[in-house]
């Protein structure tokens, strides 16, 4: 039966931080070359801050997924060191906490008691960990794998609306960096869609609003920097 079911949620860490720092360098690599070229008659500054804000963009979502999930590790540890003391203090009250938690689950007490004995004789602190705390392999925080996902992901994602800069005029880098960067999104938005088992349009009709947005206003900003020059 396992070999038949296909199931996402194992993949859900990964895949957040690499879709989160994607979407961030599509979108903030070409909101800084759209608002910057509204405001610039060469191509000089729009290659700078465009650079800039690719390099600061992926030391960023590193340093802070990494620090993020950190946080949620050192809690998870703390939990499973606090478990293991009272396993250790009152092991007969802990077995009775998860034989009820068993039985609101649906299980007759005699069953949810016989499988609490069980599980504390194979494994009690996996049991609680899992049971109680909702801490298992699939789930726990990986802080080194989420900041180099969003790293890696941000550069690849930001190479794309910089790359752009170089290849069209400057009075032309609007519509381009937004079609190009709005496609870009579109098809990540798919993409991870597909990937995490969720629906697809859904995914790009959002990513394509908040996109739209996003860029609309860095390049209004760019044009009231520009008239106030």
């Amino acid at each position: 039966m396992s070999d038949l079911e296909k199931h996402y949620v194992n993949r859900s860490s990964w895949i957040r931080a690499a879709v989160l720092g994607a979407n961030d360098g599509i979108l903030s690599v070409s909101s800084i070359a759209v608002g910057v070229a509204s405001a610039s008659t060469s191509e000089a500054p729009v290659v700078i801050a465009a650079l800039a804000g690719l390099v600061a963009g992926a030391l960023s979502m590193a340093a802070g997924e990494y620090v993020s999930v950190s946080s949620q590790s050192d809690i998870e540890q703390a939990d499973l060191a606090r478990e293991k003391k009272e396993l250790e203090e009152m092991p007969e009250v802990e077995e009775r906490e998860l034989a009820k938690i068993y039985v609101s689950r649906g299980l007759t007490e005699e069953t949810a008691t016989e499988v609490a004995r069980q599980l504390h004789e194979h494994d009690a602190l996996e049991a609680h960990a899992r049971d109680e705390l909702g801490i298992n392999e699939i789930t726990t925080a990986q802080p080194l794998q989420a900041a180099g996902a969003s790293a890696l992901s941000f550069l690849i994602g930001g190479l794309f609306p910089f790359g752009l800069i170089f290849l069209f005029p400057l009075d032309q880098l609007y519509w381009v960096e937004y079609v190009f960067s709005i496609s870009f999104l579109a098809l990540l938005g798919g993409i991870s869609a597909r990937i995490g088992g969720s629906n697809a349009w859904k995914a790009v009709v959002r990513i394509t609003i908040w996109g739209t947005i996003t860029m609309g206003l860095s390049a209004l900003v760019g044009s009231w920097v520009q008239i106030g020059l």
